[in-house]
């Protein structure tokens, strides 16, 4: 199933990534990337499961499990991370989380 997948943290830093997802379960996601991602870093993102509005978000924290190269050389990596906390966004949530970003 491809969702979108807005990556906010990844280890230490603050990003502000937008993914696709390639498959998702109740225990993560897998998406491509055209950036290697250290396995081990944890990770903050954010689910879209709707664009109808109002939009279903989920905010999930995780860590990196995999980071295989699926090209030739070096990217695109396939990324696999694990979802071990996550809670629904209500809309007072997403808007200051659309601030903040």
């Amino acid at each position: 199933m491809q969702l979108q997948l807005h990556i906010i943290q990844l280890g230490a830093s603050r990003v502000n990534r937008i993914e696709e997802t390639r498959d998702i379960s109740s225990g993560g996601v897998c998406f491509v990337s055209n950036d290697y991602v250290e396995v081990g870093d944890r990770v903050d993102y954010v689910i879209t499961l709707s664009g109808n509005p109002p939009a279903v978000r989920i905010r999930c924290l995780g860590k990196v499990i995999r980071c295989r190269s699926i090209g030739e050389g070096t990217s695109p990596y396939e990324v696999a991370i694990t979802m071990e906390r996550y809670q629904f966004l209500n809309p007072r949530e997403v808007l200051a989380f659309a601030i903040a970003s």
